[in-house]
């Protein structure tokens, strides 16, 4: 029992914040990262969902949050989901252990989580060496045409290649384009309720469009420090055509589509009955970097318009919810209107939309928004949790939107949303940006906040940081044990000492 205790004080005193905001330090010192080990990583269960299955983009996503804390759960499950590859380039959805029966689908997002969680653990850790392991590939009988997806037991190739080929593959495996040039959504991209979207084969997918984006500007680097500079290009090449296509097709005019279906029916357009704005779209195209200026800050308007109910205290994944239109979209709309995917708040997208106005530098918004879904606030009166009704220090995945349940909290524990919100409120809110051995702080707090604290262990090192904001036009200061420092940034150093380090972040007086 002791050692129990003695392991989870020593995992999640890693890193812990100390904020102006009491809601933001219970959620974030503790909560967040228990939740992602024990329920996400080790369980893989929850009250509702029981099912101790690998997901392949599931357990990727959840790592990331891990990587200041433990990086080595993130090298380890980057190779396992590698081994689960089959060589034809896509993947497992899911696998049980330790056997590896799983199901083969045609979910276009799966395999491409390969070479964006690769890339931003080289980021964060700057262990490039990881892409010179090496994991064998599966085997198992492709798709019949028409077949949805099939459970089997697939052998190990006789076949091997290294991390850096394994991501390779997995990004060619997703040049496959429709007429629009952007990428087929086959049977569901992240959004699994869109399975008959493309089904027949021609669907495609506005925001797997701008993630792809991402994912080849991120590995163009990757392949030119890895002595590949023809892949390099070739990702260069792709990414520019990617962007051009998004910017000639899915402009709607004050927001981004969000895909066409197989019979080349618009999801996410105003001419739509229903889901005319969906959430993801808008807050990719800033992530990614992918969207025109004038457009993001249009569509991100119209998605805080349109999605943000602050009545209720949520923020929904599209509207309005599938209901009585002849659209046909998959198992989406078997959800009631308002509920989980259907409409309601699935708090994976609402935490990406956040992390999309901390990019755009949206100090306002930011903690408008991130005070409405932290769930510590949905339960801090007995009046509250009579409408919330689920656990008040947990994420859950959903909420719903619909009366008379509107504000209900749905599946709590089992979501990857607890590994984003860690990552919004360290990284995107605190500005606790990790590369290798340096550190940025670039926070987007409010204004009103004169300082917050972060205290770090890097590896048997303790480091302090103090983060103050001041009325001025200086550059920002840093002093580390007294000392000021010229970089903007701070070296981390494991010498066993304990350090302190103050930093002075000036703002104009109009922010």
């Amino acid at each position: 029992y002791e050692n129990v205790k003695n392991y989870w004080k020593q995992t999640l005193d890693i890193l812990k914040v100390e904020t102006p905001d009491r809601a933001i330090n219970i959620i974030a010192n503790g909560w967040l990262t228990y939740q992602t080990l024990s329920s996400r990583l080790w369980g893989r269960s929850g009250f509702y969902q029981s099912g101790g299955a690998f997901g392949f983009r599931d357990q990727l996503q959840d790592i990331l949050s891990l990587l200041p804390i433990a990086p080595q759960l993130g090298r380890k499950q980057i190779l396992l989901s590698s081994s689960r590859q089959f060589k034809e380039g896509d993947v497992q959805h899911w696998w049980h252990p330790p056997g590896g029966q799983g199901v083969r689908t045609h979910c276009s997002d799966d395999f491409l989580w390969l070479p964006f969680v690769t890339s931003t653990y080289i980021l964060h850790t700057g262990d490039i060496g990881v892409l010179d392991e090496s994991a064998y590939f599966i085997e198992g009988r492709t798709l019949n045409l028409g077949e949805e997806s099939y459970y089997d037991l697939p052998i190990q190739s006789g076949r091997s290649a290294t991390l850096y080929d394994h991501c390779v593959l997995a990004i060619k495996h997703g040049f496959s384009y429709g007429e629009h040039g952007l990428p087929l959504i086959g049977t569901g991209d992240w959004n699994d309720g869109f399975d008959r979207v493309g089904s027949e084969g021609k669907g495609e997918s506005v925001w797997l469009a701008f993630f792809l984006y991402e994912i080849l500007n991120r590995f163009s680097n990757i392949a030119r420090s890895h002595g590949d500079a023809a892949f390099a290009e070739e990702c260069e090449k792709e990414a520019q055509q990617l962007k051009d296509n998004i910017n000639k097709n899915a402009w709607d005019g004050q927001w981004y589509k969000r895909a066409w279906l197989d019979n080349g029916t618009p999801l996410g357009s105003s001419g739509n009955q229903e889901c005319q704005i969906d959430s993801i779209a808008q807050s990719w195209s800033v992530l990614s970097g992918a969207g025109e200026t004038d457009r993001v800050n249009s569509a991100m308007e119209s998605a805080y318009k349109h999605l943000v109910q602050k009545d209720i205290g949520i923020i929904q994944l599209l509207e309005p919810p599938f209901d009585k239109s002849d659209l046909n979209p998959g198992y989406i709309k078997g959800y009631v209107p308002g509920v989980r995917e259907n409409g309601g708040q699935y708090t994976h997208a609402a935490i990406w939309l956040i992390m999309a106005f901390a990019k755009l530098g949206n100090n306002q918004r930011v903690w408008e928004l991130l005070n409405m879904i932290n769930p510590i606030n949905h339960g801090n009166s007995s009046e509250l949790i009579e409408v919330y009704k689920v656990e008040p220090y947990v994420l859950a995945a959903d909420i719903y939107a619909c009366p008379p349940h509107a504000g209900r909290g749905g599946w709590t524990w089992y979501t990857g949303s607890a590994g984003w919100m860690h990552r919004l409120i360290t990284e995107y809110f605190l500005g606790f940006q990790l590369e290798a051995n340096k550190l940025k702080i670039a926070p987007c707090i409010p204004k009103e906040w004169e300082s917050f604290k972060i205290h770090y262990r890097y590896k048997n090192t303790l480091y302090h940081f103090t983060i103050a904001q001041k009325k001025g036009t200086e550059e920002m200061s840093i002093t580390i044990d007294d000392a000021q420092q010229k970089e903007k940034f701070i070296t981390l150093i494991d010498d066993g000492a304990e350090h302190n380090v103050q930093i002075i972040i000036f703002i104009s007086s109009d922010i």
